[in-house]
């Protein structure tokens, strides 16, 4: 184990550790549990982050796991930020790139050439260069040769050579050159910047008082899960809930890139950070604080800004590596032209500008695209993984399907009640819950002309179904198991018509009344339209293997593989089998992206080289996705590999040209074709522009 991990106590079941990394992070703690929770043989998980404890209740047979857990744990995957711009932009300046070092240096160009005297023409050129000679001398003792060091050097060469122009002209281009990199990062920093949602810091809740229901405005920091949220028009929603009452027209736009308001009602969804254009509602929190969509969308763009990608370190790395062969070049050129003055050319050009520049703001651009397509991309690493992933694996639920089950077949064992019948029941039951089951019965009910049946109150029983009474007789609902082992209600006469529903690929709810099997209701989850598009327009984009993963017998499974155009199918799957197919591709060399949405599709998430999370996920699976989809469509998936695919392609393309360009001026320079001036012409300009190119960023196919 890690040395930062301390076993406090064991028991069979049941461990405790220390680890000073819990301690010392700021973390979104629900995520991190839920993310331990989700492996195979640990049942509970409580973090103490005061006292940087960690308690594990496990199956007796995990403590290898855990260890192994908490010693590869990367805690950065899970921290907050609780002021965003200084915790999370440590690396972007809030103030604007000014202009007096361009004013200072292109004031004393003017003004020497209307002095005779040397002194003085030395003094005003002096003082126009030091803040680049001290920079330089400074960066000389701390960094050794940079690029800095080699510009100071051009201006104090020339300076010594009382060539007063060219030092001149020479520190005015570079501070110019400086000033428009510098506006053109900052300008690329707003892009994602302005992803960032601002904080909703009040909000109203309905709070009970003596006997009655008022409403209260508080601090948005304060309010809890469970709490009733209420919003007008013109209010920004500052939670992620459920809709218990009201309707509205809600704009969206700035989370899912939808540029039509959309009707909201009872039992829907909204995510925070989205807009009540007109109505009012009434929303039961579900995530709060820095679990809600905005909170998260602040934490991928922190990320983005401050991890470093595989190929901007190299370029980087070969930046400073190419700067004692300029200086080297220098020397060259004195040997072959026997002057100070292209030695001061020579030194002008360097790789290190466009290299270290061009390639961040690139993934910048490409970062803010995709946000405002709905797409997050939590930094240049998962541009680079997805752009080299050869192999996308789904897992169906969610991905290739709605993840929305919709109800397709209703069937009555009593010859009393009609279909209609049954499903009006069921919904008066299931209407008080927000589980994928019941929102698919109310909305179908919904469609029919739901006519709501008075019921007593309904006991919700967690993970089997519903209990209540109607016409003084008890209806249960919910799952074979609920209904024949719990309650005791007969399947036999039935079993041949369930058996052919399920084997049709149905998912089945059974309906009780006063001790008898009323009915079944039978739902599918519908495939997505675009599923098969989406796969070929992957092929297209340079993907070799489509994979589909499903819990559905091999049978269904086939035909849907065969009608999406899926390569390889894993049917039968269980939950915990899915990383392991992850790590079974990738020893064999396979470059993957793994596509869902489940909490327990998180370990497969973190496992793939690359991990994407639908709009409509479990927050764990979200939390772990390298990129996350903020709206529901699959061509999002194929939409950001073109994106990283022609991103990595610009990269390149600068990259070669930056080496190539500022070969060819370090050539000329040193057999003495450029001048001083020439060459930071060349050299300045062929930076700006590579800028300007890395900023404008990609287009993509719409």
């Amino acid at each position: 184990m890690s040395n930062n991990i301390k076993l406090l106590h064991k028991t069979t079941k049941r461990v405790r550790f220390y680890c000073d990394e819990l301690k010392s992070s700021d973390f979104n703690n629900s995520s991190l549990i839920q993310y331990l929770e989700s492996i195979d043989g640990i049942n509970r998980v409580r973090i103490n982050k005061k006292i940087g404890s960690i308690v594990f209740e496990h199956d007796g047979k995990a403590l290898s796991t855990i260890e192994d857990l908490l010693a590869n744990l990367d805690i950065n995957r899970y921290k907050v930020c609780e002021t965003f711009l200084s915790s999370c932009f440590p690396c972007i300046k809030d103030e604007e790139p000014s202009l007096n070092g361009v004013i200072r240096a292109g004031t004393a160009l003017g003004t020497e050439r209307f002095i005779s005297n040397d002194t003085a023409k030395f003094l005003i050129t002096l003082f126009a260069a030091k803040p680049l000679l001290f920079e330089g001398t400074k960066e000389l003792f701390t960094e050794g040769l940079t690029s800095k060091v080699l510009e100071a050097m051009a201006v104090g060469v020339s300076l010594a050579r009382k060539d007063y122009l060219a030092a001149n002209s020479t520190n005015t281009m570079l501070e110019l050159g400086e000033y428009i990199e510098e506006t053109t990062v900052h300008k690329s920093d707003d892009l994602i910047k302005e992803l960032a949602k601002p904080n909703v810091t009040k909000a109203w809740i309905e709070v009970e008082e003596k006997g009655k229901f008022t409403q209260k405005l508080v601090d948005t920091a304060t309010i809890k899960v469970g709490d009733i949220v209420i919003v007008g028009a013109g209010d920004t929603i500052a939670i992620d809930g459920h809709i218990i009452s009201g309707n509205a027209s809600v704009n969206q736009v700035s989370m899912t890139g939808e540029s039509e308001p959309v009707s909201k009602q009872r039992g829907d969804r909204v995510i925070s950070g989205t807009v009540v254009e007109d109505g009012r509602l009434k929303i039961w929190a579900e995530y709060v604080g820095e679990d809600t969509a905005t909170a998260r969308i602040k934490n991928y763009i922190a990320s983005s800004l401050n991890e470093k990608s595989a190929i901007g370190l190299k370029a980087t790395k070969l930046a400073d590596k190419l700067v004692p062969v300029t200086l080297g070049l220098a020397g060259v050129s004195y040997l072959i032209n026997r002057n100070f003055e292209s030695v001061a050319a020579v030194l002008q050009a360097d790789y290190s500008c466009a290299l270290k520049l061009a390639t961040p703001v690139a993934f910048k651009s490409s970062i803010s695209k995709a946000g405002k397509d709905g797409v997050m991309i939590k930094g240049a690493k998962s541009i680079e993984s997805l752009s080299s992933a050869d192999t996308f694996v789904f897992d169906k639920t969610g991905t290739l399907t709605y993840g929305e089950l919709e109800v397709e077949s209703i069937t009555s064992f009593d010859d009393k009640w009609k279909e209609d019948d049954i499903l009006n029941l069921t919904a008066s039951a299931e209407e008080h819950y927000f589980h994928p089951v019941a929102e698919a019965v109310v909305k179908a009910a919904r469609e029919k002309g739901f006519v709501h049946m008075h019921h007593e109150e309904v006991e919700f029983i967690v993970a089997h179904g519903v209990k209540t009474i109607v016409k003084d007789k008890e209806v249960v609902i919910g799952s074979r198991h609920f209904l024949e082992d719990d309650e005791k209600i007969d399947f036999s006469k039935y079993e041949d018509k369930i058996e052919k529903a399920l084997l049709d690929g149905k998912t089945m709810l059974y309906v009780g009344y006063d001790k008898e099997l009323l009915g079944t209701i039978g739902m599918r989850d519908k495939v997505r339209e675009n599923a098969k598009d989406t796969i070929k327009r992957l092929r297209e984009l340079g993907v070799k293997e489509i994979v589909m993963l499903t819990g559905d017998i091999q049978e269904k499974a086939d035909v849907l593989a065969k009608e999406l155009g899926v390569d390889t199918i894993f049917a039968n799957m269980k939950p915990t089998d899915k990383a392991d197919i992850v790590n079974k591709l990738k020893e064999k060399g396979a470059n993957v992206a793994f596509v869902g949405d489940g909490i327990n599709d998180a370990p497969a998430l973190m496992s793939a080289n690359v991990g994407i999370s639908m709009s409509k996920g479990a927050d764990i699976a979200k939390a772990t996705a390298d990129i996350g989809l903020l709206k529901d469509d699959l061509d999002s998936v194929a939409q950001v590999k073109e994106l990283a695919n022609k991103t990595m392609k610009l990269i390149n393309y600068n990259f070669n040209t930056t080496v190539g360009i500022n070969s060819i001026i370090l050539t000329g320079a040193t057999i003495g074709l450029f001048n001083p001036i020439t060459t930071a012409v060349l050299h300045n300009g062929t930076t700006i522009g590579l800028l300007i190119n890395s900023m404008k960023g990609v287009s993509l196919k719409k």
